[in-house]
């Protein structure tokens, strides 16, 4: 009685090594199957689209009729555009007590890329500025 107790309680156990080693062997060829995988390697093509660039072009020069010269001294400075409060306004013409020298030519300016979509580029330009041009660059506003 005791060998049949104790011949089942070796085949017991026999059957949870047996299992264990199954297991064992199992979690190996798993693992090492993992090594055989091959990567996935996906190529990402990204066509970028022309940038279409929006330019608040200044108006084309109002035709002024100057007064007469307040006195010796006095010089005109003609009207010209200006970019204010969002918009191009015209900054009229006025007499100037001292020299004024010619509105330089326009400087070409190399537009950049767009911040957003929605931005668009306003052009550089001269403006009057105490007693001479003064020169403010193109720059991008929403």
């Amino acid at each position: 009685m005791f060998i049949d107790v104790e011949l089942k309680l070796l085949s017991h156990q026999g059957k949870i090594m047996k299992r264990i080693f199954n297991i064992v062997a199992l979690m190996a060829v798993v693992a090492a199957m993992s090594g055989c995988a091959t990567p996935v390697r996906e190529r990402v093509v990204i066509h970028e689209q022309p940038q279409k660039v929006v330019v608040r072009q200044m108006p084309a020069p109002i035709q002024e009729s100057v007064s007469a010269q307040p006195g010796p001294g006095y010089a005109w400075v003609p009207g010209h555009w200006v970019w204010r409060d969002g918009g191009w306004q015209w900054q009229g013409g006025h007499w100037y007590a001292g020299a004024v020298r010619p509105m330089p030519p326009v400087i070409v300016e190399q537009i950049t890329v767009a911040p957003s979509p929605s931005h668009f580029w306003v052009q550089g330009h001269w403006k009057w500025h105490g007693n001479d041009w003064l020169w403010v660059k193109g720059r991008w506003m929403l």
